[in-house]
């Protein structure tokens, strides 16, 4: 029942027009919109609102969730599952933006960003945008701890989503487990590709190689190719070719 009561809602948010106003925060803080096709553009904007209206967004640190604020990290995470099912975010609940890095009770250091087992992101803000702004540099926090849920949708925080078919399962397992073991190793390939904390284990390791998917796409098709392939035949993204 809760998964109708669910799909009635998303169906009348989908039903509520584009508030105009948001494309402007799209166009000044999202480079990535600029890039995709009309037809694409379109799909990613009617998952967008009914993410942003969907999620429950709290300020903390002092910081006020504005539409701007709302929007963007909406984009962030809508990028991920343009080309899947907006299911893939039905145990995420709430995201939690503070201004800047934070500390967290449980962890050591300050924190950027934060998936929580029981349905929350916790993001920085200042994080958010500077993972916009370096398209390129294969930091991009809100894609890191976003994917860490898409990994998490299938019930546990493994490296493993819900995959397309049953039988891609094998191969990623083959294509993951040896790309993981050699960044744990040190090995150069993986290393010009992938950030070193993606050898903390495999949901690391995914959240890591999505960062480097979306950021060194071209990089990633050249060095890992097979990796590459994993990664877009999961998200049904090209973006070494820009599609």
């Amino acid at each position: 029942m809760p998964g109708l009561f669910r799909l009635l809602r998303r169906r009348r948010l989908l039903g509520r027009p584009f508030p105009s106003e948001w494309l402007g925060h799209l166009d000044a803080q999202v480079p990535f919109f600029a890039t995709l096709s009309p037809a694409l553009r379109q799909t990613f904007l009617d998952k967008l609102k009914v993410f942003a209206w969907e999620k429950e967004f709290i300020g903390a640190g002092g910081l006020e969730i504005t539409d701007e604020i709302r929007v963007v990290v909406s984009a962030t995470a809508v990028q991920l599952v343009v080309h899947l099912d907006l299911a893939y975010y039905d145990r995420l609940r709430e995201i939690i933006v503070y201004p800047d890095a934070f500390l967290l009770p449980d962890r050591t250091g300050v924190v950027l960003g934060e998936a929580k087992n029981w349905g929350s992101v916790i993001l920085s803000w200042a994080a958010v945008l500077s993972g916009l702004r370096n398209p390129t540099d294969g930091h991009d926090t809100a894609t890191h701890e976003f994917a860490h849920v898409l990994d998490r949708a299938d019930g546990a925080f493994d490296g493993t989503p819900k995959l397309r078919s049953y039988s891609h399962y094998r191969t990623w397992a083959s294509v993951m487990s040896e790309h993981f073991h050699g960044l744990q190793e040190g090995r150069a390939v993986e290393r010009r590709v992938l950030d070193d904390y993606g050898a903390v284990n495999e949901a690391e390791f995914f959240a890591v190689a999505s960062e480097a998917f979306f950021e060194r796409p071209a990089r990633m098709r050249e060095k890992t190719p097979d990796l590459y392939e994993e990664l877009k035949r999961f998200y049904g993204w090209d973006p070494a070719s820009g599609t």
